[in-house]
């Protein structure tokens, strides 16, 4: 499991433990998750650093690359691991009833 599916399941864990608990096989489920969020960081990386600016030196091109990879990291952390916590988890959305 890379970081990625480390890091889903740590929170899932916390803030998700009835839907962690109903994976059937959750080591899998968060291997999976973790490369299909590598492989989208990986595309959205490239698509926010976009073309090499003409002059660009060395420093200015790894500062951008690597602040294309952590918006996406973060981006899509977000969106296909860090899901909203469970109603009723102590820190997340309380129940209204």
């Amino acid at each position: 499991m890379n970081r990625f599916g480390r890091i889903a399941s740590d929170h899932w864990k916390k803030w998700l433990p009835k839907r962690y608990a109903a994976l059937p096989d959750p080591e899998k489920f968060f291997s999976d998750l973790g490369e299909e969020i590598e492989e989208a960081v990986q595309e959205m990386a490239l698509n926010l650093a976009g073309n090499d600016p003409p002059g660009e030196g060395y420093m200015q091109k790894l500062g951008r690359l690597n602040m294309a990879r952590f918006n996406a990291e973060s981006d899509l952390l977000r969106e296909m691991a860090l899901l909203e916590p469970e109603a009723g988890v102590e820190g997340g959305e309380q129940d209204e009833s």
